[in-house]
């Protein structure tokens, strides 16, 4: 058992560093978003501005659920299941309990875990996937070997176990770097026709076969046998939406003039499962694909600025292989990307399903639970700076067993984006991260309805301009202007729902307020949410702030009252998961302190609520994605992508060697972390 003395100070830092992210990075996950205006100009009021009428209401927030996960009581769901994870008949009650020796914060190129643990790399991109895939060849690849083999960069992830040592695990395919894929790649037009195809490519997402390895926490990819189960989602993939938008004009090309046949998914991030037992996947930054923005309808051009599409033809250049992607000839083709996907991982010969009842935007997560009267829920943030908060709500009830009929329930419902309240006055919210008089950052909420099937609520928008410009139709509703939501998660033990929000440089004194209690907050901050009732498909809900992330020595940071003396530092949460005692396991990405990111965990009630210890820590210049924490606490899986991915890095001066050592590329990969001698994660 690892030393938890609280008088062991773990190591600080102190010295103010630059936002984490390479240019590098900028470049080729989003299009340098973040160097461009901020999308979202409504004038829809920020938390302070309308702070001063929730004020009556302190006391009843107080007195409410907040108070009880403070004190660390637990939450009745009620007879339905907490959480969406198939075969889960009810939520598992906490135990309580870490104990590990935290990693302290490094620049190693390796992947470093706590003392005790081992860790292997599971998948690696170029991996064979399909039966008949060549092993991966750095200075020889091809589009159509990539297109059997494992994809570029790794994001979310998910396994859906078959028995206790067999399972299928899905990854998402985020992006790809072209500058660490090819030797001497310049971009654009000076790119080959080979190189852009085997980018598209390595977009997707990937179903591969994996195995434990005896009786442990370690698992390995099935590399004999006839592997049915794997495939891989790219580019083309031949795929279809469903839901109210489907058949839209907005969504019809010249390639599908019946609008219901769309090809192909990109930058997908985060996503979640269902109680069916399939991945949703979700399509996030999708604008720095197309070319032409400038040049559609006059009236598509407010939503084409809307959703930061660019001007001109620099960037990818998919075009230059699918016409499609010239918004100039096919203007509609953007608003095929940007959606909720569904997949079989267990039928590899589906079709893969744009669920377009969850509304179009840059999507984080779709992460399922169900509600107390049985319907399903789905939670989603939308990546990107002041953009919202959303929830989706079925009409029909979700029937164990019932599968062709649980199908469908992702076609008709409510669409709901989010609008907070805080509940301290105005003056008492100066930027400086300083707590109110009342002692916490927190406040109500409510959930505004946007469209239910063929209803729109939003004045002057159809339900399928609010489904396929979501963005434009929570402006319209005073929706709440939130730092880059990414992934949202709910707790198994308590019912809260928690929303990773990863950071907004942009955000100035005069906006700052209860829920984003920092002005230019480069190292993002968790919002805690229970929902009236503590059901999931309630219109109101009350909200709390546990943790301002960054070094513990900032007194703008805030770790739900622990000692600060005693936390690892944390810079920029993103993905988010927990494990089965309730405990929340926070990923991050471009790390603002100057260290690589990491993996950590914070209790979120009793007397540890707020004690963040780091976990583990990936390589140079990658990014921590994923988590999962297997139902047996035995493993945790994690995505380290862009390993490498550095200012002035090149396959000829590489600025990291994971996963295979000295004289190797960087190669994206899904690692599992175990403890040597069996015991449980953190145990």
């Amino acid at each position: 058992m690892a030393n938890l003395s609280p008088r062991r100070l773990l190591p600080l830092l102190s010295t103010p560093h630059k936002g984490g992210r390479s240019a590098m990075t900028c470049q080729f996950r989003c299009g340098n978003q973040c160097a461009h205006d901020v999308a979202n100009t409504s004038g829809n009021p920020y938390f302070g501005e309308v702070a001063e009428q929730a004020l009556s209401r302190r006391g009843v927030l107080r007195a409410g659920a907040l108070g009880a996960l403070v004190a660390g009581a637990g939450v009745t769901m009620g007879a339905a299941p907490a959480m969406a994870d198939p075969g889960r008949s009810g939520p598992p009650r906490g135990k309580g309990g870490l104990g590990f020796e935290p990693v302290a914060p490094n620049k190693a190129d390796a992947l470093t875990v706590p003392k005790g643990y081992r860790s292997s790399a599971v998948v690696r991109w170029g991996d064979p996937v399909l039966p008949g895939a060549p092993a991966f060849d750095f200075d020889n690849q091809t589009a159509e070997a990539q297109a059997m083999q494992f994809g570029y960069n790794c994001d979310y992830v998910t396994l859906f176990e078959m028995n206790r040592n067999r399972g299928l695990l899905w990854v998402n395919h985020e992006y790809t770097d072209e500058n660490l894929m090819f030797r001497g790649y310049t971009g654009g037009t000076a790119a080959t026709e080979e190189q852009i195809k085997i980018a598209m490519a390595a977009h997707g997402g990937s179903v591969v076969e994996v195995e434990r390895v005896r009786n442990t926490g370690e698992w390995k990819l099935v590399t004999n046998g006839r592997r049915r189960y794997n495939r891989r989602i790219t580019v083309s993939t031949p795929m279809r939406f469903s839901g109210p938008a489907a058949g839209s004009d907005l969504l019809k090309t010249a390639a599908d003039p019946k609008g219901v046949k769309p090809v192909g998914m990109l930058n997908n991030c985060a996503g979640g499962t269902t109680p069916w037992g399939t991945v949703l996947t979700a399509e996030e930054n999708f604008n720095q694909y197309f070319v032409n923005g400038d040049k559609v309808p006059e009236a598509q051009k407010p939503y084409i600025t809307r959703y930061s599409i660019p001007s001109g033809t620099a960037g990818r250049r998919f075009d230059r292989i699918e016409e499609r992607f010239d918004l100039e000839k096919h203007p509609n083709e953007v608003n095929r990307f940007g959606w909720i996907v569904e997949i079989d991982p267990f039928d590899p010969d589906s079709t893969p399903i744009k669920r377009t009842a969850l509304g179009r935007f840059a999507h984080e997560a779709a992460t399922t639970t169900i509600s107390r009267d049985g319907r399903l829920v789905a939670y989603m943030g939308d990546d990107s700076r002041f953009e919202y908060v959303y929830k989706f709500v079925s009409k029909g009830r979700y029937i164990k067993g019932h599968d062709r009929h649980n199908r469908t329930l992702l076609d008709e419902g409510t669409l709901y984006v989010a609008r907070f309240t805080g509940d301290s006055p105005k003056e008492e919210l100066d930027g400086s991260g300083r707590l109110p008089s009342d002692g916490a950052f927190d406040g109500s909420g409510e959930w505004i309805p946007l469209v239910s099937g063929d209803r729109s609520f939003v004045e002057g928008m159809t339900a399928a301009e609010v489904l396929v410009y979501t963005r434009a139709a929570a402006d319209k509703v005073s929706a709440t202007k939130m730092d880059r939501p990414e992934d949202m998660e709910r707790n198994p033990v308590t019912g809260g729902v928690y929303i990773a929000l990863t950071n907004n440089s942009n955000r100035t004194p005069a906006q700052v307020d209860e829920a984003n209690p920092r002005a230019a907050n480069k190292h993002g901050h968790v919002v805690e949410l229970i929902e009236q009732r503590d059901d999931a498909a309630a219109k109101k809900f009350s909200w709390s702030v546990p943790l301002v992330c960054g070094d513990p020595n900032d007194p703008s940071t805030y770790f739900a009252g622990f000692d600060k003396t005693k936390v690892s530092p944390i810079s920029c949460p993103d993905n988010l998961a927990f494990d089965p005692d309730g405990n929340l396991w926070i990923s991050t990405d471009g790390n603002a302190l100057g260290t690589n990111d990491g993996l950590f965990v914070m209790p979120v009630k009793g007397k540890e609520r707020g004690y963040v210890r780091q976990f583990l820590t990936v390589p140079v210049a990658a990014e921590t994605c994923g988590p999962l924490i297997s139902d047996d606490q035995l493993s945790v899986w994690v995505a380290v992508q862009h390993p490498g991915e550095a200012d002035g890095a090149t396959p000829d001066r590489p600025a990291s060697r994971w996963p295979d050592g000295e004289g190797s590329q960087p190669r994206p990969s899904v690692a599992v972390v175990w403890h040597e001698r069996g015991k449980k994660i953190g145990a």
